[in-house]
């Protein structure tokens, strides 16, 4: 359980700062001063890196036996930004509280 919450929590964090950097410097250089440079380059990163954070929030949502929905609300904080960080700091105390104080 600790090395799918490291991973995810990993994941978490650099797709949350990629969505970041795309929404916050990527777009606006692209529309307000036509230098779409940024969006080139990061765009296609966050898409990868967005699948392997899927892979891993699957994984600790399988292992913690997440409902459907909690599930659901893990994938989604990878399309709307500052929510990766939101969702990954309450899904890391609920595995810590639930699982990994339990294993001490």
């Amino acid at each position: 359980m600790n090395g799918a919450l490291l991973r995810y929590r990993i994941m978490a964090y650099l797709v949350g700062i990629g969505l970041l950097v795309l929404t916050l410097v990527g777009v606006p250089l692209q529309y307000a001063a036509n230098r779409p440079e940024v969006v080139t380059v990061v765009g296609p990163i966050h898409g990868f890196l967005y699948i392997v954070y899927l892979l891993a929030a699957f994984d600790l949502a399988r292992r913690a036996r997440f409902s459907l929905l909690q599930m659901l609300a893990m994938f989604c904080a990878g399309f709307l930004p500052f929510l990766a960080f939101f969702v990954e700091h309450h899904v890391a105390r609920r595995v810590e509280n639930d699982y990994l104080s339990q294993s001490m």
